[in-house]
């Protein structure tokens, strides 16, 4: 295994994590060179989803947290309530709403494609 993650709970290493990027790098080293055509595509695929499943288990628990923190200050419990707020035009189209939506994207990037921050 290439990556490191901390423990938590009673679980010991390896973590959720490690194992996630232990299958990915299987994948991606082993596997990939030596298949074609439609199971190649497929082993791209399943290198993408492990991941993204590899980085909400490191990512997911803080990101949560802040995004929690970000609908309370907007004065939100939910997605579902922000929608509906924005939609009914009850909250402002002020600099905190469109940082609030910027930050959320933003978590889900880091989690679907970090290289989409960057291009």
């Amino acid at each position: 295994m290439t990556r490191t993650g901390s423990s938590a709970g009673p679980h010991d290493v390896p973590t959720a994590a490690q194992l996630v990027a232990a299958v990915r790098d299987f994948l991606e080293t082993d596997v990939l060179p030596a298949v074609e055509g439609r199971t190649r595509f497929h082993t791209r695929v399943a290198i993408n989803v492990l991941g993204m499943v590899e980085r909400e288990i490191e990512l997911g628990p803080a990101q949560a947290e802040e995004h929690a923190a970000r609908l309370a200050a907007l004065g939100v419990a939910d997605d579902a309530e922000l929608a509906a707020a924005v939609r009914d035009g009850r909250l402002p189209d002020d600099h905190a709403l469109v940082t609030a939506l910027e930050q959320a994207v933003r978590a889900k990037l880091e989690v679907a494609n970090p290289a989409h921050l960057h291009s």
